[in-house]
């Protein structure tokens, strides 16, 4: 039977044409869109967890409530002890500690005088050459100008950063900001490089410093406001590293505002969100297009029915049963739906594995964004890029056959000799 079906799909275009090229192109858009949306929700994790996150985050209870306001005074204390207890605890976790802080960056003139100062969004990081930092921020990558620090009293600084405030490589900053309880601190930099992350968010006005050369100035000595944990392939995983968490926070049960708490990435504030949020887009997107095709598989399961007319009807006067005349035209829309599925499944694993490559660039509408996404954006094609593409695939011609074929069971065999008289 199977074979037959093929033969009349094959032999007789004008009725499988239209659902054939329909399928591919639905399938080609639905596997390239999923594909495109894991791209932009990997980078988006990505750099959230290197810049913002981690994969996991320990912070003083205090300071997580208060999180947006950094308040220093919330800080972990005794970080290099709890650095310790953790590489024993969960060896297979990178522990990064970080300092987030605001500030003023001010370039004087030969002089002394103030030539230029801007807002900066400040992040402190092990960056020396030994420590795990750098690689984590991806800074050997990012830099633009000059070279990353090498001493605590050197920094880095955006490239648009450097371009607004015109400043050179070797220039001396004076960096202005608050410490921990609450006084004006002021301490002189060296700029070493420029970096530019990609990132409209990050590359506005960050500083990037290294730890020990910010933990004096904020009053901060062994402190930090934040201790970030990566998996060492920094693939996230959200079920193992809730589990960590977990344990965590049973060992370090104290409820003051001082006490370590440890949350997961998608635990913190936006991220539980943001990940459902993409993922209920994407179904809707494929039901979307699930009940787009149907629509005009319908359509065309109509028009073709009205085409076969007279040769149902010669199929009923022969005897056949109309349930078995209805089957066969679903099993044809299995077939159509089947092959076309596999072909739109090549092609649009083929342009994603383009995008994959090359990107595509979204800066044009990330200006002012405050999402850690990268203006270029890469699809990634994954194991569900080559399954996503069958259930639209498979779903749209049958639902559009199912409800045009209903039209057989309208045929009354006791007006056939009429009807082929006419």
């Amino acid at each position: 039977m199977i074979v037959f079906l093929l033969k009349g799909i094959v032999r007789d275009r004008a009725r499988s044409l239209l659902p054939f090229v329909t399928v591919i192109l639905g399938v080609s858009i639905t596997v390239f869109f999923y594909s495109y949306m894991q791209g932009a929700l990997t980078e988006t994790i990505d750099y959230s967890a290197r810049f913002s996150t981690g994969h996991l985050k320990i912070t003083t209870r205090g300071y997580e409530k208060e999180e947006a306001l950094r308040p220093l005074d919330l800080a972990i204390l005794n970080v290099s002890q709890m650095l310790s207890d953790l590489s024993a605890e969960y060896p297979n976790v990178i522990w990064d500690p970080r300092i987030q802080f605001g500030g003023i960056i001010d370039i004087p003139d030969s002089l002394g005088n103030t030539k230029a100062q801007g807002p900066i969004s400040g992040i402190a990081a092990d960056i020396l050459p030994s420590g795990s930092g750098r690689r984590i921020l991806n800074l050997e990558n990012g830099i633009v100008r000059g070279r990353a620090p090498l001493h605590p009293d050197e920094i880095l600084i955006t490239e648009r950063l450097a371009d607004r405030l015109k400043v050179s490589i070797g220039d001396t900053a004076t960096l202005v900001t608050t410490d921990m309880w609450g006084g004006i601190e002021f301490k002189n930099f060296i700029i070493v490089g420029t970096v530019n992350f990609g990132v409209d968010a990050l590359d506005r006005q960050t500083l990037i410093a290294d730890l020990s050369g910010v933990q004096g100035l904020l009053g901060l000595d062994d402190g930090a406001t934040e201790i970030m944990g990566f998996f060492k392939d920094f693939v996230y995983r959200d079920d193992i590293a809730r589990k960590i968490a977990q344990d965590f926070n049973k060992k370090h049960a104290g409820k003051d505002e001082l006490s370590p708490y440890m949350r997961a990435l998608s635990q913190q504030p936006g991220m539980e969100d943001y990940l459902s949020y993409v993922e209920s887009w994407l179904w809707i997107f494929v039901a979307l297009f699930i009940f787009v095709m149907s629509i005009v598989l319908w359509n065309a399961g109509l028009l073709g029915t009205l085409r076969r007319y007279y040769e149902i009807g010669v199929r009923l006067a022969m005897g056949e049963d109309k349930v078995h005349i209805y089957m066969t035209l679903i099993g044809e829309s299995f077939l159509i739906g089947f092959w076309g599925s596999i072909i739109g499944t090549a092609i649009g694993i083929a342009i994603s594995y383009y995008v994959q490559m090359h990107g595509i660039n979204i800066g044009a509408f990330m200006k002012n964004s405050t999402m850690l996404l990268p203006y270029i954006v890469r699809a990634r094609v994954t194991p569900g890029s080559f399954c996503i593409g069958f259930v639209p695939g498979l779903m749209a011609p049958l639902i559009g056959t199912a409800l045009s074929g209903l039209a057989v069971f309208k045929r009354q065999t006791s007006n056939l000799i009429r009807e082929f008289a006419e």
